[in-house]
């Protein structure tokens, strides 16, 4: 990406190198945090989880382990991403007439970090917290996306906080609660919801490419084909099939990668918002 004189974004909060300890009070417990991480993991808000085990109660102890570590190239990229993502956003609710965009914050972690959504990991990858509109992502994954899910290039990361951005505008515009009101009515229909919910996410993260390119020529030849290789990756199909070597459609809650593919591709293609309902798409 042509992001070298770009500018970064204020809405970084910087936690590298903090320690976290994590105690509980009330009736929470252990296993309701690990069910609210693998929630979350999966598309679905953990505050449904912990909400039916009577509300987060988790108590924190952060150590300041002194400033943390110098920016890295690797950290500005991150920040000057979210910032072009703040400027596309910002033109995009402008044009539409959906009021003032609120940015989200990205909060950089090491290993583990509290949130209003529960404890935040690393493994758990990146994600977005509705709670706090915060989007909380340990850089460390970014290896693991090159290794072990064969995704590398600056474009694969810049989709990765694309993708977690576009959560914090479907929760600007009321989709993150309506799918949850949807969910609590039907929750056989959970896994079914959180498909179309990333889905979305997929293409608003193309719609924010093909701003960024048209308006401020961000993108280089090869970067949408890095965006699609990591699309296809994160498919919920090859992930299973890695994992466990069989595929189980009725646990699907990202989508196939051929899907999150198509997404992305759509919003990129049509840079238009309104070709990003997949909850009213008859098939997807």
């Amino acid at each position: 990406m042509r992001l070298g004189n770009a500018r970064e974004s204020s809405n970084i909060e910087d936690r590298r190198g903090r320690r976290l300890r994590v105690g509980r009070r009330g009736g929470i417990g252990i296993g309701t945090i690990v069910l609210a991480l693998v929630a979350m993991y999966f598309g679905v808000d953990p505050n449904v989880v912990l909400q039916m085990a009577g509300g987060p109660q988790e108590s924190y102890e952060t150590t300041d382990a002194g400033a943390p570590p110098p920016p890295t190239p690797q950290t500005q990229f991150v920040s000057k991403v979210l910032a072009d993502t703040e400027d596309t956003w910002s033109a995009v609710f402008e044009q539409q007439g959906w009021g003032a965009y609120r940015a989200p914050k990205l909060v950089l972690f090491s290993g583990v970090t509290p949130t209003a959504c529960g404890t935040g990991q690393a493994a758990m990858g990146p994600f977005y917290c509705p709670a706090d509109s915060k989007v909380y992502l340990d850089v460390s994954f970014f290896q693991q996306m090159a290794e072990q899910l064969h995704s590398p290039g600056d474009f694969a990361q810049a989709y990765v906080v694309a993708h977690e951005v576009a959560h914090h505008v479907q929760h600007l515009l009321g989709i993150t609660d309506q799918v949850d009101q949807a969910r609590r009515r039907n929750p056989q229909a959970a896994n079914t919801l959180s498909v179309r919910t990333e889905l979305q996410a997929d293409c608003l993260a193309g719609v924010w490419a093909h701003h960024s390119d048209s308006q401020r020529n961000t993108l280089e030849e090869g970067d949408i084909d890095e965006g699609l290789t990591t699309a296809a990756a994160i498919g919920d199909d090859r992930l299973q099939r890695q994992s466990q070597g069989y595929v189980v459609p009725d646990s699907f809650t990202h989508g196939t990668s051929e899907q999150r593919v198509r997404w992305f591709s759509q919003g990129y293609k049509s840079g238009d918002t309104g070709q990003c309902d997949t909850f009213a798409a008859s098939s997807l």
